[in-house]
This record gives C-alpha cells, sequence and structure tokens, in this order.
C-alpha cells in the first residue's frame, strides 16, 4: 500500500455492524460483559477505546511503526516518555525545544530526580559531548520550535546506538508526509496531534509510535494508569483531519517556500529561517533527509518589538493565534505574545529576539496570505 492510500485506509475497515464508511464514535464510558472474566475486548474507555484504537493503528501505519498509543495532549505524550526513566537519569534535549516541554522538565521533572542538558542538536558534536554514563535518552525536536533548526537523525541515532539510550523525535512540524523518523533509526516519535496531524484547530491531542512492544506496553500502562486519554469524538475528529493530511501539508509546503521567497527580499526583513530555502543552516540535511519542508516559517524583524507589535496588529487575513499547523495561517510575535513574561536576557539566550516572528502558512491562496503580509510590513 502505497503512502498517499496509508493515510487514507490503514486501519480503517467499514463498521461490521452497519457498513459505516466513517469509523463510528464510540461514545462510552464502560463496557457490558457477557459473563465473569470476560469481555469483548474491551471493558473501560480510560484502557482502551474503539474509536481510539482505529485512530492508533491509522497513525502508527502512517508513521511506518507497529504501535501508537494516543493521549489526550502532546505534552502528555511527552510526558509519558520520561515516566520510561527513573530517579537520577538524564537526558539530552535539544536547546530549542518546545517551551511546554523545557518548562515541564525543569519545573516538575527535576523534582523527581531527572537532570536535563540542552544542546544545539543541528551539530551532532554538541550531543555526543553531553552524554553522560547517566544519560538515558536523547529527545529531538526537528524541525525545531520557533527557531526551524533541523538535526540530522541518522546521525543522533548513532550517538544513541554507540550509548545505548533510547531516541525519541517530536515530529510534530514535519508530519509522516515529510519526515519518517523511523526510516533514521529513532526508537519513538511523538506528534502533537492538535498540530498538522487533525489540522483544523478542533483538538488538543498527542500520540507515541514505536516498533519496539516493550516500550509499547509501557505506555498502554501509563495510559491505562494516569487517565490522559482523549476522548471518542477527539479520536474521531483526528481521523476525519487525517485522510486530507498529504493533500494539506503539499499545500502548506508549497504556499510557505513561496511566503519565505517574499519574505527573504522584502527590506524589513532582517533574517529569514525556512528549511526550504538554500540560506538555512542545515538546508543541505533537510533536503536529504526531508520530503518536503512542512509550513512554518521564522523571520526577525529589523527594528524589532515596536515593528512586532505593529505587524502582529495589522495583518487582516493572517490570525494572531499562538498555535500552528491549521488550515488557516497563524502568526505569532514571541516576545509580546508567547514569551512576553520570559526576561528579555533568557529570550535572547534562547534565540528569541525582540523581532521574531513565526508564521504556520496555512492552505489559503498564497497571493492572498503575501498581499496581506506585504500591507502589513509597509506599516513597521
Amino acid at each position: 500500500m502505497k503512502f498517499d492510500t496509508k493515510i487514507v485506509r490503514a486501519g480503517i475497515t467499514p463498521d461490521p455492524t452497519t457498513g459505516a464508511i466513517v469509523p463510528p464514535i464510540y461514545q462510552t464510558a464502560t463496557y457490558v460483559l457477557p459473563e465473569i472474566g470476560r469481555d469483548l475486548g474491551f471493558d473501560y474507555t480510560r484502557s482502551a477505546n474503539p474509536t481510539r484504537e482505529i485512530l492508533e493503528n491509522n497513525l502508527a501505519a502512517i508513521e511506518g511503526g507497529k504501535f501508537g498509543t494516543c493521549f489526550a495532549s502532546g505534552m502528555s505524550a511527552v510526558d509519558s516518555v520520561l515516566k520510561l526513566l527513573n530517579k537520577g537519569d538524564h537526558v539530552v534535549c535539544s536547546d530549542d525545544v518546545y517551551g511546554g516541554v523545557s518548562r515541564h522538565f525543569n519545573n516538575i521533572l527535576v523534582n523527581y530526580g531527572l537532570t536535563f542538558t540542552y544542546v544545539d542538536s543541528s551539530n551532532p558534536e554538541n550531543v555526543e559531548n553531553a552524554i553522560t554514563s547517566e544519560t538515558k535518552l536523547l529527545w529531538v525536536e526537528t524541525p525545531t520550535n520557533p527557531l526551524l533548526k533541523v538535526t540530522d537523525l541518522s546521525a543522533m541515532s548513532k550517538i544513541a546506538n554507540d550509548h545505548g539510550i533510547l531516541f525519541g523525535v517530536d515530529s510534530t512540524f514535519a508530519t509522516p508526509v515529510f519526515l519518517r523518523p523511523f526510516e533514521f533509526g529513532a526508537d519513538i516519535v511523538m506528534h502533537s496531534t492538535t498540530k498538522y496531524i487533525s489540522g483544523h484547530n478542533q483538538i488538543i491531542g498527542g500520540i507515541i509510535i514505536t516498533n519496539d512492544e516493550e516500550i509499547h506496553e509501557k505506555m498502554k500502562f501509563v495510559q491505562k494508569t494516569i487517565g490522559a486519554v482523549p476522548s471518542p469524538f477527539d479520536c474521531w475528529l483526528t481521523l476525519l483531519g487525517v485522510k486530507t493530511l498529504h493533500l494539506r501539508m503539499k499545500r502548506h509546503a508549497s504556499n510557505a517556500q513561496a511566503v519565505a521567497e517574499f519574505l527573504e527580499s522584502h527590506p524589513q526583513v532582517e533574517k529569514i529561517t525556512y528549511p526550504g530555502l538554500e540560506s538555512h543552516p542545515q538546508y543541505a540535511v533537510a533536503k536529504e533527509q526531508m520530503d518536503g519542508f512542512s509550513g512554518m516559517i521564522s523571520f526577525e524583524l529589523k527594528d524589532g518589538i515596536p515593528a512586532g507589535r505593529t505587524l502582529m496588529n495589522s495583518v487582516k487575513l493572517c490570525s494572531l493565534a499562538e498555535s500552528l499547523g491549521a488550515v488557516e495561517t497563524m502568526i505569532t510575535h514571541p516576545a509580546t505574545m508567547t514569551h512576553v513574561d520570559v526576561p528579555e536576557e533568557d529570550r535572547h539566550a534562547r534565540g528569541l529576539t525582540d523581532g521574531l516572528v513565526r508564521i504556520s502558512v496555512g492552505i489559503e491562496d498564497v497571493d492572498d496570505i503575501i498581499d496581506d503580509l506585504k500591507h502589513a510590513l509597509e506599516k513597521c
């Protein structure tokens, strides 16, 4: 079965009772047992649900994995992976990892005896030098949020194998359409299904995918025990979104390429970062391991915070919103929005400068997106 067909069909069969082509929403908390000690495959929705299982199987197949475990959010999925570790264990993590992840690591998980080192994983030497005898997990985000750094996954896999540690990848920005980390040696792949996977700003969710049965069994135990599971309705909505993933992602990418090329030549833009531009520092790596460059762009305005605020207040089509990966184009200025409470020195240390803008390019007509940005930039 070819990839585009997998997206539409993998793990999905007509409902055996009615023949419905769309999987039913099994909106139930519990299930009636035929007799003591025997169920029909399900006993309580926190443990398992038919709609959720269809989604887990579908996404695992698309990613090229054997096992999928869905969670109520991307963050609960990440947290579940960290529950594979024990007190005293050490994690090496990409330095430009999603802020919610670093917040969780630095403010919660450190209280349970885990330690973390953040490095620029686009340089494999940094990762190698950060590993200690206590390191048990290498956690990489590629491309990163929001600076769009790209990590060589084959190099990371070699390092992880050499040291006998787990290798996990947050591939939310790329999706399986453009990057399949198992092909490069990853042990675990994570997605925030809130973003491109569902694609319509309609749900919150996450998934962990693996080929390792032992890891999968541990993830299922965490899922059942902690109970951070998505509702059957959210799973159903995600399944509907997934069916057009390949079509949407190709439009996101082609639109983003055009927008990036427009911004690269604009006089108000100091710097632009998009993996599909030859000016991107890791363009060669991105071209080698990705089938496309997705829809995320970061760029630097020349006049810092005042320009960022003006741009945010001047766009008409682009939605001023703090999420990403949906059909609508969304724009964010971290210094005045997502990171407004972070001290300036800390922001700058992370590369989140005063003029940094992130755009999640949608699937509208690209001329309308560029026209909106053009008119807004004229006011900066």
